[in-house]
């Protein structure tokens, strides 16, 4: 089949899931359940199958693959199921007593037909929990997973017929062609993690047709080390570290830390506690141990190599540095004060090195934070109640996390999102649902009473009624009605 066959295959696909939407099925309670209920016993009855193919595209190991994908989707589930009845249900909406006898209420109603385009960092993760809060609220939803995953992208293509309503939810596989006619389709909204490049075409495309868009794109997420006294605290801090770069998808994750900030006097200390505490959580061969994942492609691999490649970064190399080209693997990398003009400290990482950055003062980390793109998450480790304030009131990030990293994600009840350049749109939970919800104003009036004065011929008497009811001031509706207020005409 040519191009334009298959690209007129996939419309007249896409126009018979949108008729599906159109003929009120989805908007259906038990219909919203069922498939909450299907993508449980997916992930049940599942759970090796996915293993196998996140192994396959990442070598992630099965607990890192579970704790990162699998279990967060199986708590997204189970909190949509117990809280399903509760955000469908119409919200009342405060009116003043001056409206009686009005009453108002906000309906959650879904938006339509639904684009998710996923990333390969979290295959089943970035594909699947948007999806849980697209089909609670109602809408019919199209998967484009990535290609640079092709095992976990085939295997979401099998299973998702099979356990969810086949002609209102779809993945639908492909390479940057097949988003490319998807992205020419018109959509209700779509959702897109991935790189600002790619970001721009999907907004670019979605103006077309004037689709809302949300936008996951990350950023250079970075760490505040500050000094630390007590012992504890220290190695607690350094294990939250280096598991939020290195044992998250070999630090191939938009949340993950890119860099950290330390003050001078404090590194060596700081460089020796991530040593130890390297080996003693990945062990002396990560890649045989399969403590650390390796790098999605010969692409990517190239890439991060380059980044290294610069000798006045590679100088700066304090632990790790070795590449294994076969196995697509690069151990955790530490480096101190590389060029900040170099790319590795330009461009997101993406990958297992951890650059250090040491200032004068703890304190200067605000404004070098300040003065880069605005990142998807802050780290801070740090007992400083003062430096906490300053962090938050003077930066701007998707998210804050103060002495932990990545656990924000996992949080049904916070909003996962980006702000300025690191994206925009929120979801995760409630979030999601309402992200691919319309919240309807719905007002109800009786006969019984009316406002007089809204209706012409005007008068100055009119007017006085208007700048007395707009401050809500009843009794001086009154006293205006009786003629014992006016007010000064400007």
């Amino acid at each position: 089949m040519g191009l334009e066959g298959a690209k007129l295959e996939l419309e007249v696909e896409m126009k018979a899931v949108r008729e599906y939407y159109k003929s009120g099925k989805t908007r259906e309670e038990s219909w919203r359940r069922a498939q909450l209920l299907g993508l449980a016993k997916l992930l049940e009855e599942r759970e090796g199958e996915i293993y196998m193919a996140i192994k396959e595209d990442l070598g992630k190991h099965h607990v890192e693959a579970y704790r990162d994908e699998i279990g967060v989707l199986v708590k997204g589930v189970d909190v949509a199921l117990r809280s399903l009845k509760h955000w469908m249900s119409p919200t009342r909406a405060k009116l003043p007593f001056i409206a009686y006898p009005t009453t108002a209420h906000t309906v959650p109603e879904p938006l339509g037909l639904i684009l998710v385009i996923s990333s390969w960092n979290l295959p089943f993760g970035l594909s699947i929990e948007p999806v849980i809060g697209a089909v609670a609220a109602g809408n019919a939803v199209v998967i484009k997973p990535s290609e640079l995953s092709p095992a976990s992208s085939a295997l979401l293509a099998k299973l998702i017929p099979i356990y969810l309503d086949p002609q209102a939810v779809k993945v639908v596989p492909g390479d940057a062609q097949v988003g490319q006619q998807l992205l020419d389709l018109k959509w209700d909204k779509i959702l897109f993690t991935g790189s600002p490049k790619v970001g721009q075409i999907v907004m670019a495309a979605a103006a077309k047709h004037l689709t809302p868009v949300c936008l996951e794109l990350g950023g250079k997420c970075p760490a505040v080390f500050d000094h630390l006294s007590s012992s504890w605290d220290k190695k607690t801090a350094v294990n939250r570290l280096l598991a939020a770069k290195f044992g998250s998808c070999a630090g191939q994750a938009c949340i993950a830390v890119d860099y950290a900030l330390v003050e001078k006097k404090h590194v060596s200390e700081l460089v020796d506690l991530l040593k130890a505490k390297i080996k003693e959580m990945f062990g002396d061969n990560p890649r045989e141990l399969n403590t650390v994942a390796r790098i999605v492609n010969k692409h990517n691999f190239s890439r991060l190599r380059k980044l290294m490649g610069d000798p006045s970064v590679k100088s700066t190399i304090v632990h790790g540095g070795s590449f294994d080209e076969h196995n697509l693997f690069i151990e955790p990398t530490i480096m101190v004060d590389p060029p900040l003009e170099s790319s590795l400290m330009t461009e997101e990482i993406f990958g297992p090195f951890l650059p250090i950055i040491t200032l004068d003062k703890i304190e200067d980390s605000i404004e070098f934070i300040k003065a880069r793109p605005r990142p998807l998450a802050i780290y801070a480790f740090t007992n400083d109640d003062k430096l906490k304030k300053r962090i938050l009131s003077e930066t701007s990030s998707g998210s804050v996390t103060f002495n932990d990293a990545i656990v924000q994600y996992i949080a049904e009840t916070l909003p996962f999102g980006g702000v300025g350049e690191s994206g925009f749109g929120r979801y995760h939970g409630k979030f999601t649902f309402e992200m691919f919800s319309h919240e309807k104003a719905v007002m109800s009036r009786g006969f019984l009473i009316d406002f007089w004065f809204r209706f012409p011929p005007w008068n100055d008497h009119k007017l006085n009624l208007f700048k007395v009811a707009y401050r809500l001031d009843v009794i001086g509706i009154v006293l205006t009605v009786l003629g014992l207020k006016k007010s000064k005409i400007n």
